[in-house]
């Protein structure tokens, strides 16, 4: 069964390979972990910067219907909010909203150091801070440029910062198990069994009832069962080896 398992995860893994592995951002934490950073490429983050324009554009509206009836000073703040929400929206809220804007944020992507740790302050400002420079000539040309020209799609201001945007991984559901009684293994299990015997279990729903009384009959030294009984406690032992007691 650990081969079939291995076999499957193997299939997916060249499934995806062809579409996302070139676009990988590879680094080693300080306890040595490898993290693999998928880098979002200049297509969704125009999208995403598409979406805060408007959503920018919307609160000035709405500042300007609300300011204008306070005459010369209305003008006065309106200049000042007009400041804020031009430099300090992106600003802010990738700092204190987990690298996120509402566009970013619609598009599954945030802003993370080059490390995969969360952006902080500095970062923020000078990437946001060297979109005036991304935008020459026009346009965000340079910016363009370079997240054509550099392998994670990073822009001017994310190599002066050591910043990159990352597609979001999208939430892990918990497995769905068919109905049974939690079962604790009646002996050691190694890493690679506990997986295999979880995939069973989160798999059954998708396999005939022969085929995972084909599948119980090879575990009989664990279970102890065959047919129907041995598929049922399986289906326990993956529940137990899943935290449900």
């Amino acid at each position: 069964m650990s081969a079939h398992v291995a076999a499957g995860h193997g299939n997916a893994a060249q499934r995806v390979a062809p579409t996302m592995l070139d676009t990988y951002r590879e680094v080693l934490t300080p306890e040595g972990v490898a993290l693999q950073l998928p880098a979002a490429g200049p297509v969704p983050r125009a999208l995403a910067w598409l979406i805060d324009l408007l959503v920018r554009m919307a609160i000035l509206m709405v500042l300007s219907m609300v300011l204008g009836m306070l005459g010369g000073l209305g003008q006065g703040l309106y200049v000042i909010g007009l400041f804020l929400v031009y430099w300090a929206y992106p600003i802010v809220l990738e700092a204190a909203w987990n690298g996120q804007t509402p566009g970013k944020r619609a598009l599954g992507l945030r802003v993370v150091a080059g490390d995969g740790a969360p952006v902080g302050w500095l970062p923020a400002v000078v990437r946001n801070l060297m979109r005036s420079v991304d935008m020459l000539p026009f346009g965000y040309a340079a910016g363009l440029v370079s997240c054509l020209c550099d392998r994670h799609g990073r822009r001017l201001g994310d190599l002066v910062a050591d910043t990159v945007v990352v597609h979001v991984r999208p939430r892990q559901l918990e497995p769905r198990l068919p109905p049974a009684t939690p079962l604790p293994p009646g002996q050691r299990l190694l890493p690679d069994e506990q997986a295999a015997i979880v995939a069973f279990g989160e798999r059954a729903s998708r396999l005939s009832a022969g085929r995972q009384a084909e599948l119980a009959a090879l575990l009989y030294p664990l279970t102890g069962s065959a047919g129907g009984e041995g598929v049922r406690r399986l289906h326990g032992i993956a529940g137990w080896l899943l935290g449900r007691r």
